[in-house]
């Protein structure tokens, strides 16, 4: 039993050593990143051999207002650009997460309580009257043959008659129908909402023809199931989308109206042109007393409107009787988009004033920051409590009583919404990331944007996310219902702080703090520019922020986005020495100062620390420079000179631990005998020889009176009360029952 407990207690310091004072937070990421190839390069750049695929739809489709169905058909050409020869294509079926056989009902958790309302029991037992999912017609050759298909869930694999060689396309043919579901009783990122005053619908479409799933050099085909929250993957292309809808209908859509003469009348079409040219507020081309007057309309008559868009990767439309709809023009860079509001009534009088001008603020800072917006216009739909994006088109909530007043919080809310959606024109629906697997890389990023739009040009209103400090409350929760941001979308827990809140965070960290505006501004452009229009990978945001920077990121990386740590830096100690003046007598020898940290012994018994600053300082006495230290240098120091530069210095000696486990930049403010104070920044390179306690020694012409770290509150630190010099800190009941034993 000795010589066991004695092996025990001989590896126990390597043990400690090897996880805590060093647990490679420096290291490179190395071999977590993906390796390196023609297709992505080590710089985090689009490869020389670099190939995405190209999907094209020609979609004739009809909304039938009574039945709230979808039907359609659709023409879709795929070519090949990969290397490789493709045997089959997956299509996506999304709409079947509602459909009897869905997974989604299944996987989702549940829980009964004391009392539930009509809408929760209806929620739990899923008993609506609806019936939910694809209906597939067809499956057919170019030339009207029967293509073979299987449907797995939210999957179609379609088998090709001869593998489809890298290069080349192939056409077919799909037809299709579903209902569309009432978002009130059912949720979901489309739908229908229903007026019961008037007896109108507001139609939000979306996810509502079959679309091709990705496939590229990551994943092949990323044919994950979409259980709902896991949002989508998608190839570029162009579109023709003919959509046949009542006559009395209006509708918005993503792409170009290609036949504006046939839907519009002379009124509304002059109307447009004069928005065209309008900069300083939104033109009413449907005026609040025009929808309403049309939402007693009932006509038996249909309208086909058509559009065409070009390298979109999604198309989404909204169409009503009630819709108001606005337009204002926008001047980014050789370009003139248009942003548009389309809005029931019951958006009033909220929408009219904030909607069309949150934007115009978005399409401005976005394209400051990103690229220059390229397409022809952008959208904001209002229906009720929704938040969703697709190519040039979003649909947003914000809706004021009936009496038409709304509070700060809804207004604030609503902007808030429409610059988040509108701003998702450029992650993901231009940067087209994978948001099936990698939700932090469309929603984060988006997100951080978003808050410096909202700073930019809304500095009243109350940031939600976007800062380090408004992330602390999440970081320092429990760490059993926290995941690292590199965790795929549906196994995540706190979704809006993981996916939202916390890259937006790391990112303000970033930028405000770590890199600096400047350089963190180029190399977030540089990204936004080399992956415009192509598909990123999370290795390619990391690599091109750093191959832009010139500052290795890789420990930022892997703290804030592989781990759960939380920022926790607590000022331990502090020293204060002064030279000593060499004494001739052992009799004229200087005493020695108290420490720099003190702890109070007559109130331990009462759960108190107290650090504070000596009385006086501690002395250090000044020798002259051995001979030894020169090696083989002629030259010599002046060590004479340097005593006289240093004797009356302040050297304040401060001793830091990293309690939370990420490591970060050290922000330092002193504050001085006669009040003024000053700031240093130390580099977070500060904790790469030691991972859990720094000492660092500050040299200062004047006393110092008080410290404070992270002054403020730019590093998400979780607990500021031991960020302060002097201080008083009560004790745990523990730490008392050490002290009085």
């Amino acid at each position: 039993m000795k010589r066991i407990l004695i092996v025990a207690l001989a590896l126990l310091p390597l043990t400690t050593w090897a996880q805590g004072e060093w647990d490679q937070k420096f290291e490179q990421l190395g071999t977590m990143l993906p390796t390196p190839t023609d297709y992505r390069n080590a710089s985090g750049a689009p490869g020389v051999k670099y190939w995405q695929q190209k999907v094209d739809y020609n979609i004739d489709v009809e909304l039938i207002d009574e039945t709230h169905q979808i039907i359609g058909k659709e023409t879709i050409t795929y070519t090949n650009n990969s290397p490789d020869q493709l045997g089959y294509l997956w299509v996506q079926l999304d709409q079947n997460m509602r459909g009897k056989d869905s997974d989604t009902p299944l996987v989702e958790s549940s829980e009964m309580k004391s009392s539930m309302s009509g809408k929760s029991l209806q929620n739990l037992t899923k008993e609506f009257d609806y019936e939910g999912g694809f209906n597939i017609e067809y499956v057919k050759d170019a030339k009207d043959k029967a293509l073979p298909y299987m449907i797995n869930k939210t999957m179609m694999r379609v088998d090709l008659p001869e593998p489809l060689a890298s290069g080349e396309s192939v056409s077919f043919k799909i037809a299709w129908s579903y209902f569309v579901q009432d978002r009130m009783n059912m949720g979901g990122r489309s739908g229908y909402e229903y007026f019961p005053k008037d007896d109108n619908y507001l139609y939000a479409i979306a996810q509502w023809f079959p679309r091709l799933a990705v496939y590229d050099d990551l994943e092949g085909w990323q044919n994950k199931q979409f259980l709902g929250r896991g949002e989508f993957a998608l190839e570029f292309g162009d579109y023709e989308v003919n959509l046949t809808v009542p006559a009395d209908f209006m509708l918005a859509a993503t792409g170009e109206l290609q036949n504006p003469k046939e839907v519009l009348t002379a009124t509304q079409l002059k109307r447009f042109e004069k928005a065209k040219q309008t900069f300083d507020k939104p033109v009413f081309i449907v005026t609040e007393e025009e929808a309403i007057a049309n939402e007693s309309s009932r006509s038996t008559a249909k309208k086909t409107w058509t559009f065409q868009a070009d390298d979109i990767r999604d198309f989404a439309f909204a169409a009503s009787r009630k819709f108001i709809w606005d337009v204002q023009a926008v001047k980014i860079g050789d370009k003139t988009p248009l942003a548009m509001s389309y809005y029931p009534k019951e958006g009033n009088p909220l929408w009219e004033d904030e909607s069309t001008k949150a934007v115009v603020n978005t399409l401005k800072t976005y394209s400051k920051h990103t690229i220059e917006y390229p397409y022809s216009k952008a959208i904001s739909v209002h229906t009720a409590s929704i938040g969703m994006e697709y190519p040039m088109i979003c649909f947003n909530y914000g809706r004021p009583d009936e009496n038409g007043e709304f509070s700060d919080r809804l207004k604030w809310g609503m902007i808030g919404v429409i610059i988040h959606e509108v701003g998702h024109n450029f992650f993901p629906m231009i940067i087209n990331s994978d948001e099936r697997q990698w939700t932090w890389m469309d929603e984060g990023l988006n997100t951080f944007v978003q808050s410096l739009t909202e700073k930019e040009y809304y500095p009243e209103k109350p940031l939600r996310r976007g800062e380090a400090k408004l992330i602390v409350d999440y970081m320092k929760g429990d760490k059993m219902f926290i995941r690292p941001i590199m965790t795929n979308s549906e196994q995540i827990l706190q979704f809006g702080n993981n996916a939202y809140g916390k890259p937006a965070a790391a990112l303000s960290v970033l930028r405000e703090t770590i890199m600096g505006p400047e350089l963190f501004d180029y190399a977030f452009k540089t990204y936004s520019e080399r992956w415009a229009f192509k598909r990123p990978s999370p290795g390619d945001f990391f690599r091109t922020m750093e191959d832009a920077s010139a500052v290795d990121l890789d420990w930022f990386w892997k703290g804030w986005f592989y781990t759960t740590d939380h920022v926790d830096v607590s000022l331990d100690k502090v020293t204060w020495y002064k030279m000593g003046v060499p004494e001739e007598t052992v009799e004229n020898k200087p005493k020695k100062g108290k420490k720099g940290k003190k702890v109070s012994e007559e109130n331990s018994e009462s759960g108190e620390k107290v650090f504070e600053f000596a009385d006086e300082a501690d002395v250090f006495e000044f020798q002259n420079t051995s001979d030894r230290s020169y090696r083989e240098f002629m030259n010599r120091v002046d060590d004479d000179a340097v005593k006289l530069a240093n004797e009356n210095k302040n050297f304040y000696e401060l001793t830091f631990s990293n309690k939370g486990g990420l490591v970060t930049p050290i922000i330092i403010e002193w504050t001085y005998e006669d009040g003024s104070v000053e700031t240093e920044y130390i580099p977070a390179e500060i904790w790469r020889m030691n991972e859990n306690v720094v000492k660092k020694v500050f040299v200062k012409e004047k006393k110092v009176t008080n410290i404070v770290i992270d002054p403020k509150e730019e590093t998400a630190d979780v607990n500021t009360e031991d960020n302060i010099f002097p201080r008083v800190e009560k004790t745990s009941e523990f730490d008392q029952f050490k002290a009085a034993n």
